[in-house]
């Protein structure tokens, strides 16, 4: 190693003092994998170093952590087995693989999509169909029995749940997958773990090394001051924050739920087990992991415990480690947070484009169904205009619907500047999803009402929210064009804002909310279950039929996803850049790529719209629409968009 003097004083001692360790365990290795492994600790030794010292530097252990890491990291590479060990070098060479315009996602519930991980297979054709390279198998690891917060709380990270199938099955699907060109992506829970796991039940009887993997306290006394600043995330049936367990005498640290167990990341062992997991999972062939409730991680007291910083400097060290282990592998960041907490987990700072790859825009999504209720743009043009610049190594993942429910993320501040009130607009929102509002066209339900907030957040597949549930049951023809025309035109918003485009499992072909979910044990108590339905093969069969619902939709999301696959302006290295459409009821961004500029419009009302044309000229369009792949007139002076219309302007 000759290059270490861009090495911070520190971090080359500590490099020149680790390196030695390592000849041993690569031995086995061709001298080939031997330099790779060694070359790729060394250029990201400084992000790894820089994500841990913070966090374990003060420790008289912190050298023999390091030593450990670099051992563990060091086994799952001599692991590693050589079709992934070439996927890692060819994304040594093209980093932006994720960041592709075309690279468009497809998420689902596995029991729900395909009852295992083998069945699968059945239905690949369907999922080329889509044009899907990316697929986010929900939920995979095995969870608790009985009530396990949809999956997410996990008994066995090393196993999968029985009724799927096996880890062997699951290597298997992410190798076929890949086959194919498409990057498997699953859950991998980083702040908790179920009170069942073998961490937890060594806990409970009374091993002091496991009950420092958890945030555990004799009595009330520092409970109840974390309380003071605590929010609760479930306050209707998992109110408060902590849970007694008499077997070890001791409260325990339960932001979820009573059964999910918050992981103690101060301690630098729980790092060690989650990486020998990570890779344990990279070397089955999962390519792309959704780090969830990465915002809770660290706990302060006299905060909120979300968002800090040490949460950042966790999840830079952990993706430094992918970087040198298994770099094929990417990192999704779960954090559902402000816009302005949110762009630190790209990073900022120290940090800048070291922390994850890829994030959900919460933000994206919220305004969506906030211009939709409201047919005014202004606050979504204000909100969106105000996102900082991102770094260009990362990618959005965008989106309308997920398996959660929606949270009114809309900011006093933000509102304000519209001349809103945030609290009345909120209370709108939620009313208006959840049918209360007279003239709504939405059918949704109330998610965890918090009457001393006033917050009511919302659950309901996005057909029904978009009014297709009560425009079929009305047999209102026009209703049913409209509700059409509002999904069509959320699936252009996600497919062409930059970023990967997520289709949640069913939306494509419009299912409807799943009122049945009441009558199971497992589900009758989270209304969230409303928007997870088992897929409806039948109703996807008529995917091909003209003129049905499902045709309509299906065809038009195809041909939104291959418009985007045919412009590159969406690769997510070129920013967006909201624009003041001059109409309330348009949204409008740019993005420039060396080829030229792109105007997207979106008509968010159900009544036409038109632009001057001066409007239009100053952004020098030739007047293109790559959606539908022709010249516009605008000769007359304007531009006039149809209800709902989008147009992605070249």
């Amino acid at each position: 190693m000759q290059n270490v003097l861009y090495l911070s004083l520190e971090a080359r001692a500590q490099f020149k003092r680790l390196l030695p360790l390592l000849d041993k365990p690569l031995s086995k290795l061709e001298k080939r994998d031997q330099q790779l492994f060694k070359l790729r600790l060394e250029r990201y030794f400084q992000n790894l170093y820089d994500g841990l010292e913070p966090l374990y530097g003060l420790r008289s252990d912190f050298e023999a952590v390091l030593e450990r890491l670099l051992l563990l990291m060091a086994k799952h590479f001599c692991e590693r087995p050589e079709d992934l060990k070439e996927l890692d070098m060819e994304r040594d060479l093209t980093p932006d693989w994720f960041q592709r315009e075309t690279m468009i996602g497809y998420v689902f519930y596995v029991e729900r999509f395909a009852n295992t991980l083998e069945g699968i297979s059945d239905h690949l054709d369907y999922i080329e169909e889509l044009g899907a390279k990316y697929l986010h198998l929900m939920y995979c690891l095995k969870p608790r029995q009985g009530e396990n917060d949809g999956g997410y709380a996990i008994e066995d990270y090393r196993d999968i749940d029985p009724r799927l199938g096996t880890i062997a099955d699951l290597e298997e699907v992410c190798r076929s997958l890949r086959r194919r060109g498409i990057s498997v992506c699953i859950d991998l829970v980083l702040n908790h773990c179920a009170k069942e796991h073998s961490w937890a039940l060594k806990a409970k009887a009374g091993d002091k090394k496991y009950q420092d993997y958890f945030h555990t306290f004799p009595n009330r006394a520092l409970p109840d001051e974390y309380e003071r600043t605590l929010p609760e995330v479930f306050p209707d049936f998992a109110p408060g924050n902590f849970s007694y367990y008499p077997e070890m005498k001791r409260w325990v640290w339960t932001t979820f739920n009573e059964y999910q167990w918050d992981l103690n990341w101060s301690n630098p062992d729980v790092f060690l087990e989650i990486v020998d997991i990570l890779f344990f999972l990279a070397n089955k062939g999962v390519e792309i992991f959704r780090l969830d409730a990465v915002a809770f991680m660290w706990k302060r007291l006299g905060t909120d415990s979300q968002n800090q910083p040490e949460v950042h400097d966790i999840l830079q060290a952990l993706r430094a480690c992918s970087r040198i282990t298994a770099p094929a592998t990417a990192h999704k960041a779960e954090a559902i947070v402000s816009p302005d907490d949110l762009i630190h987990y790209f990073g900022t700072g120290k940090r800048y484009g070291k922390v994850s790859n890829i994030a959900y825009h919460n933000s994206l999504m919220v305004q969506y169904w906030s211009a939709m209720a409201s047919r005014d743009t202004r606050l979504m043009t204000h909100t969106l205009s105000k996102f900082p610049a991102t770094p260009s190594s990362i990618a959005w993942a965008t989106y309308i619907r997920c398996h959660d429910d929606i949270g009114w993320a809309v900011t006093e501040e933000d509102a304000a500047a519209v001349g809103l009130n945030g609290f009345a607009h909120r209370a709108f929102l939620s009313d208006y999803y959840s049918s209360k509002f007279p003239g709504s066209h939405a059918k949704g339900a109330v998610f965890q009402y918090n009457p001393f907030t006033g917050d009511k957040r919302i659950s309901g597949s996005f057909a029904s929210l978009a009014g297709l549930e009560l425009a079929l049951e009305r047999g209102d023809r026009r209703l049913i064009d409209l509700s059409i025309e509002r999904i069509l035109l959320g699936f252009a918003l996600i497919a062409g804002f930059g970023g990967i485009p997520l289709i949640y499992m069913g939306d494509e072909i419009g299912l409807l909310n799943d009122y049945d979910f009441d009558k199971y044990l497992d589900t009758s108590a989270d209304n969230r279950w409303l928007h997870r339905p088992y897929m409806d093969w039948e109703k996807a069969s008529l995917r091909h039929k003209p003129g049905t619902v499902e045709q309509r939709l299906f065809q038009g999301v195809v041909n939104i996803m291959r418009a985007r696959e045919q412009t590159p302006h969406f690769h997510s290295h070129y920013e967006t850049v909201i624009v003041d459409s001059t109409q309330p009821a348009v949204f409008a961004y740019l993005r420039e790529h060396p080829l030229g500029k792109l105007l997207a419009l979106y008509n968010f009302s159900e009544h036409p719209q038109l632009l001057d044309a001066d409007f239009l000229r100053q952004f020098e369009l030739k007047v293109f629409d790559q959606l539908q792949r022709q010249p516009l007139d605008i000769s007359s002076g304007v531009l006039g968009l149809e209800p709902y219309q989008r147009l992605w302007l070249v």
